[in-house]
């Protein structure tokens, strides 16, 4: 097959499928793993040239709505008949589910990586199943104006079975629109800064310093950076995301687990 990936979380289920070999283009902010850096890129995941996406010819398209504005992207390629799939994940369970889905679309056994990810989930849930208390985290996603994961969002998930909770849990909704005085209200124990898009040299903890009360809240001194690429994509990496924030939250529990072998084996 001839395959297309237009999400950089489309491309890292792909990859752990062992099928990084039949992608033939990708989209610009796909980088992982490294084995797919010399193939054509295509544009940004929110504005994919659809002409030479076409001249590809491929099989498929790994299609997503995982980012607002993606839609148009699926406009097109229906407008243009090229086959797809579309994937928009909330949940840890759904992002498995797509494993087993671009697996079918692909000719692909799935089941196996499949089962290896959720027992890894399980692994972490039962390491944090006696934790005394779960302290609450704030997940930034982007600074001005305050964007944050409220309830439906993996990482209110990976939040809860790290044995922490989202400050935002309370939100039906994915993705929350707030400002900085409903964050200082919430007083999260931990700010957890994951930007969308932006490399982690280049977020800036000072931004949040400089806020309004910060050095009263109760987590003063305890904001950290955290990868985008291990929280903010909805692709089985987010497994290596929550083990680095077990790690952060409950040390104790967390410092001996090691990656899975399927992930070690991609970074290898």
């Amino acid at each position: 097959m001839r395959i297309v990936s237009i999400c950089p979380s489309n491309t890292e289920l792909l990859a752990f499928l062992d099928a990084e070999h039949l992608l033939v283009g990708i989209d610009d902010f796909s980088d992982w793993p490294k084995n797919i850096a010399g193939l054509p890129k295509l544009g940004p995941d929110l504005s994919i040239r659809m002409d030479e996406l076409e001249t590809l010819e491929p099989d498929l398209v790994l299609a997503s709505l995982s980012v607002p504005g993606m839609e148009k992207n699926i406009e097109e390629l229906e407008k243009r008949n090229i086959p797809h799939l579309i994937l928009n994940p909330q949940s840890l369970d759904e992002i498995g589910e797509d494993l087993l889905s671009v697996g079918r679309a692909c000719g692909i056994d799935a089941e196996k990586v499949h089962q290896q990810y959720q027992a890894v989930i399980e692994e972490i849930k039962d390491r944090s199943s006696q934790v005394p208390a779960r302290p609450s985290l704030y997940w930034e996603w982007w600074p001005k104006p305050v964007f944050t994961p409220g309830r439906i969002n993996w990482l209110t998930e990976i939040s809860n079975i790290t044995g922490g909770r989202n400050a935002f849990a309370d939100v039906e909704s994915a993705n929350i629109q707030t400002d900085w005085e409903d964050v200082r209200k919430r007083n999260p124990e931990f700010i957890l800064l994951a930007w969308v898009g932006i490399m982690t040299s280049k977020v800036k903890p000072e931004l949040v310093r400089k806020r309004p009360g910060w050095d009263s809240m109760k987590g003063y001194g305890n904001i950290h950076i955290m990868e985008e690429e291990l929280f903010c994509r909805p692709s089985p990496r987010l497994i290596e995301g929550a083990i680095r924030l077990g790690k952060l939250i409950h040390p104790a529990l967390y410092q001996d687990m090691e990656l899975p072998e399927f992930i070690r084996n991609k970074q290898a």
